[in-house]
């Protein structure tokens, strides 16, 4: 009787094996198997329109996303916001490291879209959507030959991606791409918009950094920088060459990311800082706004006992974020360096920061930065301040 059952369950067994399709086959190859599981919800539109988030899934990167004085920016990402607001949702970003890892948390349903021009694979079409890859490299393609830079070039044969079983999704985001294709520019033009409506585009009006040396003037805000000086406990020599990188003591500049003012300030963080949008334009209530920003960035870095050394971080963390620099010291301590000391040491990192090699790191939490911004930010301000010093004694 025990042979009997035996041979029966192997006749079964080989029956199953005999009838497996080939689907299942390829999904036991896949390296993106696992992430057919059902622990996350896979929604489709309506359910994301009713949820009122729409998850994009992205990597890091200067056309795709990445953080500058914390908010956000990207074009991809300005894109896909765009598309959000016409379905009357909000966007959660979710960042992952490559491919991959995209593929797999959308499979997964930790996202809704990959927001993020992938490459189109033959192996995933039984699984995936690509939507926009013509819209993406048109616009990619034209942006690139307008700014001259190479390294916005689309990549060939690659697309935004949303999951097979979320038909109406793929659908109606292929049709508002196909729509809105010609308002990519515009929707990745930054524009501010004052309190009363007025839209102000980048702008800067150059002015000399010192105004009249004999008399001992920097520029016709001395005495704000004076003022709010003794607040933060800095020279205010140091305040005038900070205001000058930022703004060429410009009260009403407009930089092409969006901040304001002689101490550029960025919307979100005037909002922190206490400076509304009626007066961010105001030279005594941006610089109040700056120092109170200069505040906070001395106490998060406080553990740097040299008063002198600790001003590095302080500017490099104004201009890039907190965070960016926070990333670039974990790096200098994973390499053996000091990060706690800027000249050879952290400033090294923040160099790399653009890298793909040294962003997507695991120590990395805030990715991509032009890092070459933030240390030539500073040692702009370092020598000029040394100028200061030198032709203004008091």
């Amino acid at each position: 009787m025990m042979k009997r059952w035996c041979i029966i369950l192997s006749l079964l067994l080989s029956i199953m094996a005999c009838n497996k399709t080939p689907s299942d086959h390829h999904a036991e190859q896949s390296p993106y198997a696992s992430s057919t599981s059902h622990d996350n919800p896979h929604f489709d539109l309506p359910d994301i329109q009713q949820n009122g988030e729409l998850i994009v899934l992205t990597l890091y990167g200067p056309e795709s996303y990445f953080e500058f004085r914390g908010e956000n920016f990207g074009l991809q990402y300005m894109i896909v916001q765009q598309y959000a607001q016409s379905i009357g949702t909000s966007i959660r970003v979710e960042v992952s490291r490559n491919q991959q890892d995209l593929v797999s948390k959308l499979l997964n349903g930790e996202g809704d879209i990959i927001a993020y021009s992938i490459h189109m694979e033959d192996s995933l079409t039984t699984l995936l959507n690509y939507v926009g890859g013509k819209e993406m490299t048109t616009f990619l393609d034209s942006l690139s030959r307008q700014r001259k830079d190479p390294s916005l070039r689309p990549k060939e044969h690659s697309a935004w991606a949303v999951r097979q079983d979320a038909p109406l999704l793929a659908t109606s985001l292929s049709t508002w791409m196909t729509a809105h294709q010609t308002a990519f520019f515009d929707y990745t033009t930054i524009r501010v918009k004052s309190s009363g409506g007025q839209t102000y585009t980048p702008r800067r009006s150059v002015s000399s950094p010192i105004l009249n040396a004999a008399r001992g003037e920097i520029s016709i805000y001395d005495n704000i920088f004076k003022q709010y000086a003794i607040q933060c406990g800095w020279d205010w020599r140091l305040m005038a060459a900070q205001a000058y990188q930022e703004s060429t003591f410009d009260p009403q500049a407009v930089s092409h990311m969006g901040a304001m003012g002689l101490m550029q300030l960025m919307p979100g963080t005037a909002r922190d800082v206490g400076v509304s949008q009626a007066e961010v334009f105001n030279p005594q209530s941006n610089v109040r706004g700056a120092t109170r920003l200069i505040n906070q960035l001395n106490t998060h870095y406080s553990f740097i006992t040299d008063a002198n050394e600790r001003i590095n971080f302080i500017l490099a963390a104004y201009n890039a974020g907190p965070g960016h620099v926070d990333d670039a010291r974990a790096l200098a301590q994973k390499n053996g360096k000091n990060p706690n000391v800027w000249l050879g040491n952290v400033d090294a990192f923040v160099l790399r920061m653009s890298s793909p090699d040294f962003y997507n790191q695991s120590e990395v939490k805030h990715g991509y930065f032009r890092g070459s911004e933030t240390y030539d930010y500073v040692n702009s301000i370092r020598t000029r301040w040394n100028e200061y010093k030198k032709k203004i004694t008091h």
